[in-house]
């Protein structure tokens, strides 16, 4: 596996190695032990969460505040665009924002370190995402920053379509407003 650094501190992007042949293909999507060897990160999974959605969804700008969540995120099929923005008010990268594809056919991953709100857009017909957590879904503490805050600027791609959002994700906070992570 390779691990790649984004410009936000503690996300990271990782690359499997993958076998493959006429027969298709194999890799280990996940390790614990290598894991934490290349990523420094030590950590319990505890929840896997698999959606499917089609073109021009969008889910997100989703975290907990409290129970906060790291996330190691892929797309097994289709491909996404996938957000993540820093909700930590000390970080020096408050605020900002990192997005890349994740697809069945380049096989990246995204570890999300607590503190980050986290969403994508399907940019193919359909696309399934997995996620695994490192603490349980908690209703209660689930906050959600707006998805196209002129604050925080992501630049979503272009689909020629409006975003499908959920009536949640249409009504979340702006970032001035929104509760953060001290």
């Amino acid at each position: 596996m390779k691990v790649m650094t984004t410009p936000l501190e503690g996300v990271l992007l990782l690359e499997p190695k993958v076998f493959g042949d006429e027969r298709g293909f194999f890799f280990e999507s996940y390790n614990g032990r290598r894991f934490a060897e290349l990523t420094g990160v030590e950590t319990a999974f505890v929840q896997d969460n698999h959606s499917r959605s089609l073109k021009g969804v969008l889910r997100g700008m989703h975290y907990q505040i409290r129970q906060a969540q790291g996330k190691l995120v892929r797309a097994t099929s289709g491909s996404v665009f996938d957000v993540v923005v820093d909700m930590r008010k000390s970080s020096k990268t408050f605020g900002q924002w990192f997005g890349t594809e994740l697809s069945a056919e380049n096989k990246l991953q995204m570890w999300i370190p607590p503190g980050f709100a986290h969403g994508f857009m399907v940019t193919s017909d359909a696309a399934e995402f997995l996620y695994k957590t490192t603490d349980y879904w908690a209703p209660e503490h689930e906050r959600s920053v707006l998805w196209n805050d002129p604050a925080i600027g992501i630049q979503w791609p272009e689909l020629g379509m409006a975003p499908l959002l959920s009536g949640k994700d249409q009504a979340a906070a702006l970032l001035a407003d929104a509760e953060v992570f001290a």
